[in-house]
């Protein structure tokens, strides 16, 4: 197990940085060869910024 620093990478170990770059590979990979319909982007950062929203009005009932 190799570790490594903040400076080099935001995981603890090469182990980690593989394992997530498998990960995240095959979640592109499946995005990808989908079947399913592309949502337009204006859509998309429409629903982030609604995710987001909501989760700045729960973070402000935790800390009121």
């Amino acid at each position: 197990m190799t570790k490594l620093t903040p400076i080099e990478s935001e995981f603890a170990t090469t182990e980690e940085a593989e394992a997530y770059d498998a990960w995240f590979r095959a979640q592109v990979k499946a995005a990808m060869t989908s079947d399913q319909p592309g949502i337009p982007h204006d859509e998309a950062m429409a629903r982030m910024q609604a995710i987001i929203d909501r989760r700045k009005k729960t973070d402000k009932r935790k800390t009121a």
